[in-house]
Parts: C-alpha cells; structure tokens; sequence
C-alpha cells in the first residue's frame, strides 16, 4: 500500500506565497493524519521539499519514529518561467486535460507518476493537490487535471498489482479553497 497524503491548511493561499507554512488548523489536521496513519503499517515516509507538507509529515514522524525522506518529484506543479499571474494560469490549467499543457507541466506529471511506481510498499507521502490528480487521473486513465477536491490531509490509497498501481481509494473530498 502507498497512502498520498495531502498537506495540512497552509497559512497563505498559493497565489500569496510560493511556500507557505501551515496553519494552526493545518497543524491540527497534520497530527490527526498521524493518528490515522496508525491503521497502515508505514514502513517509510517521502515529502514534497515544499515546507506546508514537510511541517504534515514531521508529525506523523514524530508520532512513528521514522525518517522522512524529501522527494522532488513529489512537489506542487511547477509554474513555467514567464507567468505574471499564478492563480490565474493555475485556475485555467485545472479546468483542462494534461493533453492539452505545455511540455513542462507533462514531463513534471510524468516524473511523478514514474517516482510513484518505483516507490517501495508500506509507504506514505506527503503531496500537493494537483500532484494527487495527476496520479488519480493517471491511475483512472483519465486527461481531466482535476478529478476531485482532495481535503487537508486525506488520504488516497494506492496498491501495487501484478498489472502495476491500482487505485483502492481517493481521499476524502471537501471543498476547499486552493487558491
């Protein structure tokens, strides 16, 4: 089993700050993933470098005693060089298909999904939204960027097949406000 984990509530939007912290609602949510993680024999912990989901996974560390790994390949999507407005370019990127985005955006989505598949079993990694519906969709066989609105710290299960990675289940789905 690999469990994604969606960072906690972070304390600016996106579009505020490239790399926020969490909130005090974003830590609270990071310790109750950690307690939920319980159910799953984790052998190992990977993070995006990004700093809201490396603060989601030092709790759930804390709580277990192991490691975290930090993963490049894991991270928010990139924004491409010359964007003068990132929630904007975002908002028109989720409401597209991965056909349809430049060459940065799919070697990023493909990088992810080829870290995903070497990843080891008994795993959890702490992610971004979009990266999550980059995997969902690829696991789905979909080109839809945005399949669901994975909350503060859900969790998306994945298991590993004879066949290759197969969704078991997405996270829980809220409605929150990415950007």
């Amino acid at each position: 089993m690999i469990i994604f984990v969606r960072h906690g509530q972070a304390a600016a939007s996106w579009g505020d700050h490239p790399d926020p912290d969490l909130s005090e609602d974003g830590a609270r949510q990071a310790e109750a993933a950690a307690i939920k993680l319980d159910a799953f024999d984790i052998k190992r912990v990977y993070s995006s470098p990004m700093q809201r989901c490396q603060e989601t996974a030092r709790a759930f560390a804390t709580h277990s005693g192991l490691p975290i790994s930090i993963e490049k390949d894991v991270s928010e999507i990139p924004t491409p060089p010359g964007t003068d407005d990132r929630v904007t370019w975002l908002r028109a990127l989720m409401s597209g298909n991965w056909s349809e985005t430049e060459p940065l955006i799919k070697n990023w989505r493909q990088a992810l999904i080829d870290c995903v598949e070497a990843l080891p079993d008994q795993t959890v990694v702490f992610s971004h939204f979009v990266a999550i519906n980059a995997l969902v969709g690829f696991l789905e066989g979909t080109d839809t960027v945005t399949l669901f609105r994975p909350d503060y710290c859900s969790l998306t299960q994945i298991e590993r097949t004879a066949e290759g990675l197969r969704l078991v289940q997405r996270g829980g789905e809220a409605g929150t406000q990415i950007l």
